[in-house]
């Protein structure tokens, strides 16, 4: 199993944590011996509950010697792209509905499951607190991961300074091709924008093949290539921390495109829906 770790967060020997891969799993429904951590319409329940056994053995999640087997419980939510974040002390019965999860007990699992959105981690190295966020472009409007800066000082007396940062593999620049009025919508929120935004000219295969297909009246017989908008989810969430005051240097960033690596990570985009889900899981050591 390739599991991927923030080594800021490895420094710190309370914590257990990681970002799953698709490699390593039980479930057959995307390529064969794949870690969906998701229940979706091709795979089932029973590959998925092993696959998360795996996961949580591997990050460190599991019981002890006197588990018989057991991992421990995980938090999860009904993820609906919102800046929704929940408290929780214990293990939850019921499904909250949100994208964000924090918590200072012990042994008990937080998790957010992504197949291009990121997930993001927090840690207050002093407190003994920890966080977790699934940030999409709507989420990331809506500020999630900078609320929940807000809501761990809120609830735990986190200290912005205090807390380290890991922002998990995601779609990245490169391939998040979004509609123009995105530029829109988030200088509306945003005083920098404008660099979370590139136009991207078409590298289309056939206008390249063909380029007598697409003669124009414009000189010099060209028209000009299309160009799309690409939007930068990373650095607005990275921005997002450092304004809400963690130090940059305490923020690290897996430097993976979901989009570019389906070799190795699931990607929504990507593969056209028909895919799997990784997860992103922070916890407390028991003492």
């Amino acid at each position: 199993m390739h599991v991927l770790t923030s080594k800021r967060f490895t420094e710190v020997r309370w914590l257990v944590h990681g970002f799953s891969t698709r490699q390593g799993g039980v479930s057959e429904a995307y390529g064969g011996s794949a870690l969906n951590l998701g229940v979706t319409a091709e795979d089932n329940r029973e590959a998925v509950e092993e696959n998360r056994r795996r996961f949580a053995r591997a990050i460190g999640a599991g019981g002890g010697n006197r588990s018989k087997g057991r991992t421990w419980p995980m938090a999860m939510m009904k993820q609906i792209h919102s800046p929704v974040i929940h408290t929780v002390r214990k293990p939850q019965s019921d499904h909250l509905a949100g994208d964000g999860l924090v918590t200072q007990t012990r042994g008990l699992l937080l998790t957010v499951r992504v197949a291009d959105c990121l997930p993001i981690l927090l840690a207050d190295r002093d407190r003994h607190a920890v966080g977790i966020f699934h940030a999409g472009w709507r989420g990331t409007l809506a500020r999630i991961v900078e609320k929940g800066v807000g809501e761990m000082r809120r609830s735990f007396g986190s200290h912005p300074r205090d807390l380290v940062a890991a922002i998990g593999p995601g779609i990245h620049r490169c391939c998040y091709e979004v509609e123009d009025e995105f530029r829109e919508r988030f200088a509306a929120q945003f005083d920098y924008a404008e660099a979370l935004f590139e136009e991207v000219s078409d590298s289309d295969v056939l206008r390249l093949k063909y380029p007598m297909l697409f003669l124009n009246q414009r000189a010099p017989g060209h028209g000009l290539p299309p160009r799309k908008m690409h939007l930068d989810l990373v650095e607005a969430n990275r921005r997002q921390l450092m304004d809400a005051g963690v130090p940059p240097e305490n923020i690290d960033v897996i430097d993976l495109c979901t989009s570019c690596r389906t070799d190795l990570l699931f990607s929504h985009r990507a593969e056209r829906g028909v895919t799997g889900r990784m997860m992103g899981a922070i916890g407390i050591r028991q003492p």
